[in-house]
């Protein structure tokens, strides 16, 4: 094929401003997540005036006098930053991760947790609230609620390819049941159990927050969804053809089971690890790649990158407002989301009951 062939068949989809609509989106999304994390390290039970907070934020990088209050300090480094972070991270991997499964399924009604990763979480971190092995360490429950998110991604695939043949109706229909079965798994366990403050640790951490966010799990989530962030991204070109035209996408060499099992695996790890931190947050997966694509169209070179922007951004406000509105109680982030996702959610269901596809 020749080479200006090739440019028609990989841009057809988008104008010749990609650059432009990335750098403006990319702008944008990063100037208003740095106004509402300004308002987040503000806020909060205890509120900080803004020129504390931005006296401490200058100390923090070294630019500062270190005349700020101490108890301010303390609230903004070791409490209300690392919980920024990881709001913004989750976010960014659960908003990239929904739009890879919308492309690979062609449904904009498709999430990170299709395949089943989020209730392999759920039933992985029940397991260890169960046992009381998050007691002995913090560290316990991410750890398990990951094993859960990998175990049951694995099973599922196992199910895609029985009799060697890949099959994304098969992976689709193994991600509902298998979600199934560890649904009621974490139910028996909830019902079971008759210790009521463990009864109400599961309820609180299948919820979905970020309250419980420490340096520590910033430090271990960030590299896990960045990497998978960027590969994702390199690789949206050949989501563009994959969603042109298979036979055209094969006549250019791409192949696509090792992409599609590629880019599900990568979807389905950056989606264990917010998982693992986080709990169960619904429908940032599901809104924020479906509203970006109808701001920014199905480009995945800037669909893509901007899902992961919007899906931070989207988060550290959600989060944001659960700790406002009955301040000084909050709400769990999940609470939140769902509450906004499920209108979306019927909406899509009323626009495609006649044609679930995307294209």
């Amino acid at each position: 094929m020749a080479e200006d062939e090739l440019k028609t068949v990989r841009y057809k989809m988008t104008g010749p401003s990609v650059t432009q609509r990335l750098f403006t989106g990319a702008a944008l999304l990063g100037l208003s997540t740095f106004i509402v994390a300004l308002i987040a390290v503000s806020v909060g039970p205890f509120n900080v005036p803004f020129s504390n907070t931005a006296s401490i934020m200058l100390d923090l990088v070294g630019l500062g006098d270190s005349t700020a209050d101490p108890t301010e300090r303390a609230i903004i480094q070791s409490i209300r930053l690392p919980r920024i972070l990881l709001a913004f991270m989750v976010g960014a991997g659960l908003g990239i991760s929904g739009g890879v499964m919308q492309a690979l399924f062609r449904n904009s009604m498709a999430d990170p947790g299709i395949i089943g990763v989020s209730s392999g979480g759920a039933a992985g971190a029940v397991v260890v609230i169960a046992l009381g092995l998050n007691t002995v360490s913090g560290f316990f429950l991410p750890l398990g609620a990951f094993i859960g998110s990998m175990i049951a991604m694995t099973v599922v695939f196992v199910i895609a390819n029985v009799g060697g043949r890949f099959s994304m109706a098969t992976l689709l229909l193994g991600g509902i049941a298998v979600s199934s079965f560890l649904s009621a798994i974490t139910t028996a366990i909830i019902i079971l159990t008759d210790d009521l403050t463990v009864q109400r640790q599961i309820i609180f951490w299948i919820a979905g927050g970020v309250d419980m966010a420490r340096w520590e799990s910033v430090q271990i989530v960030s590299p896990i969804i960045l990497v998978g962030v960027v590969i994702t991204v390199f690789a949206a070109r050949d989501l563009n053809l994959l969603l042109v035209s298979e036979d055209e996408a094969r006549s250019l060499g791409v192949r696509l089971g090792l992409i599609r099992s590629v880019l599900m695996i990568l979807a389905s790890l950056i989606t264990g690890a917010a998982v693992a931190f986080s709990g169960i947050i619904a429908f940032v997966g599901l809104v924020v790649p479906h509203v970006m694509r109808l701001i920014v169209g199905a480009d995945h070179r800037v669909l893509l990158p901007l899902s992961a922007l919007a899906g931070g951004l989207f988060l550290l406000v959600a989060d944001t407002a659960a700790r406002i509105i009955l301040s000084p109680a909050e709400l769990r982030v999940g609470i939140v989301t769902a509450m906004f996702g499920a209108p979306f959610f019927v909406y899509l269901l009323v626009k495609n009951r006649s044609r679930v596809s995307m294209l």
